[in-house]
């Protein structure tokens, strides 16, 4: 493989990774990414097999420090609150995700103007939404337009997914009591869509991955047209330290290779993809004499402001079985009725209601409703009560940022290559907490109004953490930032973030397509550098 006259490095083959590399491929930029995971064949996925829960729960757990994999990343997550929940392979994790796929508010891009809390962000709603719209088009969406919550557009949806029989309830609820809702936005096919991808049949387990590749992962969605197009993908290679000429401009990266050797890549422009939490660790890995505490980090915020969006759940019981173990993992519609600011409520910014399934047999016997089904002679008779006569509404805060919620590198343990792990320092802010109580005294009331006779109460779940965002924040301003509006380093010159870490805000939705329509928005600007530079040669 011919790895020289580089353009462009990417670190990471995920949601990010994987839409900038597509993006720089069709306009001829030459690329390589480096992943520190390896592909994963589709019948190494568990989403067929039997014993799914079990896997779930130890090899194909979301967390890696439970899952302990030979390519994951152990996190000391001793003092933080929620859990880190991701995954290293080509498709990161969205190979895990379940596809819920919102876009943010256009308030999520100005809190601090609107609500004086957070900050605004350096770009727009409206700068964004054309990536938004390409970014699901590529992907696959099913959903609805005309969403009340969003500015009125034409974006490329397919049919909503329906709405299973517990959900149908909910939202018989909703309407009840006047609270707006609408079919949710996923990157899941309805029908089917693209060589090789096939339409949900509501099977199900979703976070297991799909045998028909309904489900839309990007080692099936943009890598395969980015290697089509030239790009090239290093995989099993663990990115160790990013590296700068004099100029403090970057020239590439080191990287330890699938043997065991240290390598070097050389490229004027790199893209960290590794999530907020892998980002900030290797920019701190990356100090040299001029950047002592790490790389791209004279402001002193790499790492800073992580945000990991605290949830609730409120699970209700029902006479009747509802089937929440069956279908779409993610829930089929969404509430955004309580997402903006209400003074009245005693706290700024809102919250998410969304209607969500219930576990398989093993994860609601063992607790996975919130409550553990008690072992002995009276077991199947309660078992009874709560399987397939259970569903649930989680509830998803804004999650402000605070310098005190961090990743820094360990100072007590260390990877296999004896350099320090990421550590997570993380507590749920208060207005999220009060967030997640009104939320819950709202899920509560719509499940009671939708017939149950009990609720169950997860106040706060601990296992949470698969949207990372902030540690390495987009701003104006060198002093008070990491990056620019364009993603672009303020220090080093050609040092781009296009995960979660460059997320100035965490808004109360999803943030994988905003991650993946900043990343095109990026490569974009890389691809209108490198046509100056072109030009100007030309001339």
């Amino acid at each position: 493989m011919n790895h020289s006259n580089i353009d462009v490095i990417i670190v990471g083959a995920g949601a990010a990774g994987g839409a900038a590399a597509y993006r720089l491929a069709s306009a001829g930029i030459r690329v390589v990414c480096i992943e520190q995971g390896d592909w994963h064949a589709s019948d190494d996925l568990p989403a067929t097999l039997e014993d799914w829960e079990i896997l779930r729960q130890t090899r194909w757990n979301p967390n890696p420090n439970i899952r302990r994999e030979a390519f994951d990343n152990r996190i000391d997550d001793s003092e933080s609150a929620i859990k880190p929940l991701m995954f290293n392979g080509v498709g990161g994790s969205t190979i895990m995700w379940s596809c819920h796929f919102p876009r943010f508010h256009p308030s999520d891009f100005a809190s601090h103007t609107l609500d004086g809390v957070g900050d605004d962000w350096p770009l727009s709603y409206d700068e964004l939404s054309p990536y938004y719209a390409l970014n699901e088009k590529m992907m696959g969406v099913s959903g609805l337009n005309g969403n009340p919550a969003y500015p009125v557009d034409d974006a490329h949806r397919l049919p909503p997914l329906p709405l299973s029989e517990g959900a149908r309830q909910i939202a018989t609820a909703f309407n009840k009591l006047g609270w707006s809702w609408w079919p949710a936005d996923l990157a899941i096919n309805s029908s089917p869509y693209g060589a090789g991808r096939g339409a949900c049949n509501h099977c199900g387990p979703c976070e297991m991955n799909c045998p028909h590749k309904a489900k839309a992962t990007t080692d099936i969605v943009y890598w395969p047209q980015a290697l089509k197009l030239g790009a090239q993908l290093i995989v099993q290679s663990t990115v160790t330290k990013v590296i700068t000429d004099g100029d403090e401009s970057v020239s590439g990266v080191i990287y330890t290779d699938r043997k065991g050797d240290s390598q070097r890549l050389y490229a004027p422009v790199v893209m960290l993809a590794a999530n907020a939490v892998g980002t900030a660790r290797l920019l701190l890995l990356s100090a040299n004499k001029k950047n002592p505490n790490g790389l791209a980090n004279s402001s002193g915020l790499v790492g800073k402001r992580l945000m990991l969006h605290p949830l609730a759940r409120v699970t209700g019981l029902f006479d009747v079985p509802v089937h929440g173990h069956t279908g779409l993992t993610a829930g089929s519609f969404v509430s955004h009725h309580f997402y903006e600011t209400d003074p009245d409520r005693g706290f700024l910014r809102g919250f998410k209601l969304q209607a969500m399934g219930t576990p398989g047999p093993a994860m609601t016997a063992t607790g996975g409703l919130g409550r553990v089904v008690p072992w002995g002679a009276s077991h199947h008779h309660s078992f009874e009560r709560y399987f397939s006569h259970a569903y649930s509404i989680s509830i998803c805060s804004d999650d402000m940022p605070q310098d005190s919620n961090r990743v820094e590198l360990s100072d007590a343990a260390f990877a296999d290559d004896g350099l320090p792990i990421a550590k997570m320092v993380y507590e749920r802010p208060l207005a999220a907490k009060q967030a997640l109580g009104h939320g819950r005294q709202k899920a509560t009331q719509a499940l009671e109004m939708a017939g149950c006779y009990e609720t169950i109460q997860m106040p706060e779940i601990s296992d949470a953490g698969f949207h990372l965002m902030g540690t390495a924040k987009m701003g104006n301003e060198a002093d008070n930032s990491v990056l620019d509006r364009w993603g672009e380093s303020h220090d080093i010159t050609g040092l781009f973030v296009i995960d979660g870490a460059a997320f100035v805000t965490a808004a109360a939705v999803n943030p994988t397509n905003t991650i993946q329509a900043l990343a095109l928005r990026a490569a974009d600007q890389i691809i209108e550098k490198s046509n100056l530079i072109k030009a100007n040669i030309n001339i």
